[in-house]
This record gives C-alpha cells, sequence and structure tokens, in this order.
C-alpha cells in the first residue's frame, strides 16, 4: 500500500496562525470541559462526599479495567442552555471486565441527578449506541426522577428508555443496574428492566412512590426502607438480584457479572500488525485552516492517523474534490471518504457512490471527514445533473450498511452534511474538532439570499427597498447563524457524540472501530434505483 508523503511546512507562517487558533479553540473547550466535570459544583460535590457517596466519575472510574481509556460522549450536553453543561449525567464506552459496554451514570451533585430534556437526549443516543452496536448497558444510578417543571418535554419521549432497555434485552445485549441512591417514579423502572439489578444497602430507593405521595394517595405512613431499600427488595419484593454493602461492593458485583457473561464480538477482530502512523498526530493542529473557507488536504490529516501513513487512494485524478482510499486504523480495515475543496461536483458524486458500493461488497467500515459547503449550484451543473449524481450518493450513504464513522473536521454545510453521513444517516458514532461549523449554509451566504429574495420581493410589488434596515438584517442574521453553526451549539443539542481534540482522532476512530465490531459487519447486497 503507497504510504502518504507529507508536504507540510511545520515552520511556516500559516502552520504558526493554524496551530495558534486551534489551540485557542482547544483552551475554550478545556473551560467547558471542567464545568462539565464539575457537576453541581464544589459545594454539592462535597456535601455528597461527606454522605459517603462517591461522585458519578469516580464510580465510573472504579467500574473500569485498570488503565483502560474511556470514550466520554456528549460531555458538552446543554452547553449554552439553563440546564448545566453535561446534562446531570455523564455516558460514554469503556471496557469492564474485559467487555466493551456502555456506560450511563446519573450525576447526584446537579438538581439530585434529575432528568431534564438533554438528559433525556443524551440517554436515549447513548442507548442507541449500545444497541446498534451491541454493546452491553451498565447503568449507574442515582436519581430523583424528571425535571418536574421540564415534564412536558420529558415524560411522553421519556418512556422511550424503557423500549431500549427490553429491546435489549430481546436481542441478548445484556443490561446492569447499579442502583447507588435514589431511583423514584419512573426511573424505578430502570432497575426492573434491565437485566441484572444491584442495590447498595440504605443508600438504595426504588420505588414508584415515595413516602409523601404514599401517603397523599393512600393514607399510608411508610419510610424509605420499607418502601424501597435493597434489604425490603433483595428479601422481599425480589427485585434486587444483588445486595450490596457498600458503593465499593456494588461496583465489585457489577465486575463480577460482567467478567460471567460469556461475551463475544461478532465482527472480525483487527489485524495484530498496527503500525503508529510516520508524522506526528500534533501536526493536526497546524493543518486544519483557520478560516474555515480555506480548505486543506485532508491526505495531510490522513498521514498523521492511519496505521503507517499508508493510503490505497481511490480514483485519485478523478472527482479530486474528494479524497477517496483504503487505509487501516489500529489494524481495523476502513474505507475513507474527505473532503478536500469543500464542493461537491457530479464526479465526486459518482466517485463517492461506487466507493461506498465497493465497502458494502467487500465488508469494510467507512469513515467520512466531512469538510464540505454542500453539492455545487448553477445552470451548468443542474444542466449536467448535479441533482441526480447527489441523489446518488445520497442514496448510496443512506442505504448503506457497513458501520459509518463520521468527523466534521471543518465545516459541514447543506446536502453535503447528509451526502458525508451526518446525523441524519445515522452514523455509528460522529465526533467534531473544535472549530467545526453545522449549518444549511455559511453565515453570509445564509443572510445574503435572504436579502435577495426581500430585494426581488420589494421589487415585484412595487414597494421602496430599506437598504438600511436590510443592512441591519443582514447583520442580525449573520451573527445568530455564527452562534447556532459553532460546534459547542450543535454538540449541545446532540447533534454529534462529542467535540474532540484533533490530536486524539486516531485513538477516537480506533475506540470507536473497536466497539462497532461488537456487533456483525457486513455490506448491503442490494441497493435502491440510482438514476443514472
Amino acid at each position: 500500500m503507497a504510504v502518504i508523503r507529507s508536504a507540510l511546512d511545520t515552520g511556516g507562517e500559516v502552520y504558526r496562525a493554524n496551530r495558534a487558533n486551534q489551540l485557542a479553540l482547544l483552551d475554550r473547550l478545556d473551560e467547558q470541559l471542567e464545568l462539565a466535570k464539575a457537576g453541581g459544583g464544589e459545594r454539592y460535590q462535597q456535601r455528597h462526599r461527606e454522605r459517603g457517596r462517591m461522585l458519578a466519575r469516580e464510580r465510573i472510574e472504579l467500574l473500569l479495567d485498570p488503565d483502560s481509556p474511556f470514550l466520554e460522549l456528549s460531555t458538552l450536553a446543554a452547553w449554552g442552555t439553563e440546564f448545566t453543561v453535561g446534562a446531570a449525567e455523564v455516558t460514554g464506552i469503556g471496557v469492564v471486565s474485559g467487555v466493551e459496554c456502555v456506560l450511563l451514570a446519573h450525576d447526584p451533585t446537579v438538581r439530585g441527578g434529575a432528568m431534564n430534556p438533554y438528559s433525556l437526549r443524551k440517554t436515549l443516543r447513548v442507548l442507541e449506541i449500545a444497541r446498534t452496536n451491541r454493546l452491553p448497558v451498565i447503568n449507574l444510578v442515582e436519581s430523583g426522577g424528571a425535571d418536574l417543571p421540564s415534564q412536558s418535554d420529558i415524560f411522553v419521549p421519556g418512556g422511550r428508555i424503557f423500549h431500549e432497555l427490553t429491546a435489549m434485552s430481546a436481542a441478548r445485549i445484556p443490561t446492569v443496574a447499579l442502583v447507588f441512591g435514589n431511583s423514584t417514579a419512573g426511573g424505578a423502572y430502570v432497575p426492573g428492566m434491565c437485566d441484572y439489578a444491584v442495590l447498595v444497602d440504605q443508600r438504595a430507593k426504588v420505588f414508584l412512590g415515595g413516602p409523601p405521595l404514599v401517603k397523599m394517595a393512600t393514607g399510608e405512613v411508610s419510610d424509605d426502607e420499607s418502601l424501597g431499600g435493597a434489604d425490603m427488595h433483595s428479601r422481599v419484593s425480589g427485585l434486587a438480584d444483588y445486595f450490596a454493602v457498600d458503593e465499593a461492593d456494588a461496583i465489585r458485583i457489577g465486575r463480577e457479572i460482567m467478567s460471567r457473561l460469556n461475551w463475544r464480538k461478532l465482527g472480525p477482530p483487527p489485524s495484530p500488525h498496527a503500525p503508529a502512523p510516520n508524522y506526528d498526530p500534533d501536526e493536526i493542529l497546524g493543518i486544519v485552516s483557520a478560516d474555515v473557507k480555506v480548505p486543506f488536504d485532508p491526505r495531510e490529516i490522513l498521514a498523521r492517523t492511519v496505521d503507517g501513513s499508508e493510503f490505497d487512494e481511490y480514483k485519485p485524478r478523478y472527482g479530486t474534490a474528494l479524497v477517496t482510499g483504503w487505509a487501516r486504523i489500529h489494524g481495523y480495515p476502513v474505507g475513507v471518504l474527505a473532503n478536500h475543496r469543500g464542493v461537491l461536483f457530479s464526479e465526486e458524486s459518482k466517485k463517492a457512490t461506487e466507493f461506498i458500493l465497493l465497502a458494502n461488497q467487500t465488508d469494510t467500515p467507512l469513515i467520512f471527514l466531512q469538510n464540505t459547503t454542500g453539492y455545487m449550484v448553477g445552470a451548468s451543473y443542474e444542466q449536467g445533473g448535479i441533482i441526480k449524481d447527489g441523489a446518488k450518493m445520497i442514496n448510496a450513504v443512506a442505504n448503506s450498511e457497513v458501520p459509518h464513522l463520521t468527523i466534521n473536521m471543518a465545516s459541514s454545510f447543506g446536502a453535503g452534511n447528509y451526502g458525508m453521513s451526518g446525523r441524519a444517516y445515522d452514523p455509528r458514532l460522529m465526533f467534531a474538532w473544535p472549530g467545526a461549523r453545522l449549518a444549511v449554509m455559511g453565515a453570509a451566504q445564509l443572510a445574503g439570499v435572504l436579502s435577495i429574495v426581500g430585494r426581488a420581493s420589494a421589487k415585484a410589488t412595487g414597494r421602496p427597498f430599506d437598504e438600511e434596515k436590510d443592512a441591519a438584517q443582514r447583520q442580525f442574521i449573520e451573527a445568530q447563524i455564527e452562534a447556532e453553526s459553532d460546534s459547542f451549539y450543535v454538540t449541545a443539542r446532540l447533534y454529534d457524540d462529542g467535540i474532540i481534540d484533533p490530536r486524539d482522532t486516531r485513538t477516537v476512530l480506533g475506540m470507536s472501530l473497536s466497539a462497532v465490531h461488537s456487533n456483525t459487519v457486513a455490506g448491503r447486497r442490494g441497493f435502491g434505483v440510482f438514476r443514472m
């Protein structure tokens, strides 16, 4: 396989400017990640510890195999909203007793771990990841249930959590609940619907209605332990499969459960020979353009991401605005589609379509590296068939059954987002770099289009056109779209699975590939109608 020869000038002014820009973006990211880790803040974390309880991330760390990595997901959920950054949950993929699994931990330092609309999105997304990739689930439960002021946004879609848990059990994907505290009202069904339930003595409170609600509803006077304590559920109701004397014991039992699953991955294992790239991944920071309008060569990214910097490029002289080819990442064979000069023409669309078909023929997962402004417009391109050619590409992406992994490197605009396997096209996992943008089009273009439409409308109706008002409106719209296309705004709404440091791209893709290989890796053998 051919080895990519880097042409990067690491001593040049452009490289230094790009690197400085990326480091500033990473500083911004680190600041928000620290807020997410802080949960409800020092005061509530200290109160939690004084009660003899571990924090959510401490529980996860103790549960995971020693020195094993944890791929945290949706860390900045709810960023920029009225809710706490992180959405009162920690979710991710890790290894427990040698089993790759999804972990979901409530953060009780944030409003008692109560679920808000963003917590719900985060929960449903991580359960979807578990189901589609056939990953066992461990719930680390301590939640007061729904955030009641937000109940209108939670109650109806929240039922999907129970649907997912029961569907996974039916699909023989194990689910485990380790209950460290409150698991009340609808939350009580989580241990009730998981395959295994472990309750901590004097801490777990699993009941549909607590003492105040029971008294109001029936007049009965009860206490937490008789209604939902671990001792009662392990001796009387039978809800608890295991009785844990404390949190550490619950985690020990959880690890033992995972060790006895006799779990096997269904996908092929990676090659044992996975040489590191020939170039330093740290140099990626100097490759990514500070201005998203300025393209960069994705081969330079691949040279610092794929095994041995080896890349067998497919159709290198045709449709050159899209780079396609075969490589390996941490020993896993992959096909790569990476935007080069942003715009997708008919040639790029047809090239991508053929490449996706080939990947499905050979059961090869696909990596999409987005940096696109969308499909080309204009009379000559419309006459040349850009619609039907773009439709071929989107058809292939939509019906492809090999795992897709997507990273938005810089920009993902218009239907280019769809053609490059954006969120609506169900990539198994999707991440973004901190400077990435996502929108129907660029802010200036969108504001300009609305201005042109307004000007044409005024002319058609004989009204005078207010230039001053138009200028103010353009400025307002540009600012709005800039804010809404920001990577933090996008990830806050779960339109990707997290913002990552570009230097960690190889590691994140490797862990993601390992996760998707827990399920069968097989391509589609028949596609829909391709418009010729």
